[in-house]
């Protein structure tokens, strides 16, 4: 009897470990009649493209990349910025870097999209050791401030979508996969737009 309490308090005790960690890497998502007008950009299906929201104070958000180089989200106005805040001991993240890498891959020659992998956890050498062991060609960042909630919210993995005046084009909570044709679709339409 006393085995059974001991194996039950064990396997309770993994559950709630599991749990937290699922938690940890924020994939809950709120229930839509609970969200605010701002909330509004923060959920959306899989390979859907929002209304273009106006961007937060861009000039105010800058990465430095792994060189020491510091880009603003203001300097790449003109250009459509792909956003993906991420970190190495998140499941979700590490299970969607493939397709993002196809998907970068999809746009290699192009000069009108970037794209930032920002480590949220601004570990440069560590995240850019693990896209070097798993041969990623994806440019990871690490954010130089605060990164405002209406680009990194609750949860990891989240990717935004700029469009070329700087203004939210799809923001999207929780993994992906990229290689989405509606994506490299929707994405290709933004990179041809005026």
């Amino acid at each position: 009897m006393q085995i059974q309490f001991k194996n039950l308090i064990t396997r309770l005790g993994i559950f709630f470990i599991v749990v937290a960690m699922m938690a940890g890497c924020g994939n809950a998502q709120k229930d839509d009649e609970n969200k605010t007008d701002e909330d509004q950009t923060t959920t959306q299906q899989e390979g859907e493209v929002q209304q273009e929201v106006p961007a937060p104070a861009v000039s105010d958000v800058s990465f430095t990349d792994q060189e020491g180089k510091s880009v603003s989200l203001s300097s790449l106005k003109g250009k459509v910025v792909f956003i993906n805040f991420w970190a190495t001991w998140c499941p979700p993240c590490i299970e969607e870097l493939p397709s993002i890498n196809k998907l970068r891959s999809s746009f290699k020659d192009n000069d009108n999209i970037v794209f930032l992998m920002v480590d949220v956890d601004s570990k440069m050498e560590e995240s850019s050791a693990f896209m070097q062991e798993n041969s990623y060609d994806l440019p990871v960042y690490i954010p130089t401030g605060d990164i405002p909630p209406d680009y990194l919210g609750n949860a990891i993995p989240t990717t935004v979508i700029l469009d070329k005046k700087g203004a939210i084009a799809a923001r999207m909570e929780g993994g992906r996969d990229y290689a989405d044709p509606q994506i490299l679709t929707s994405l290709k339409e933004l990179v041809e737009s005026e």
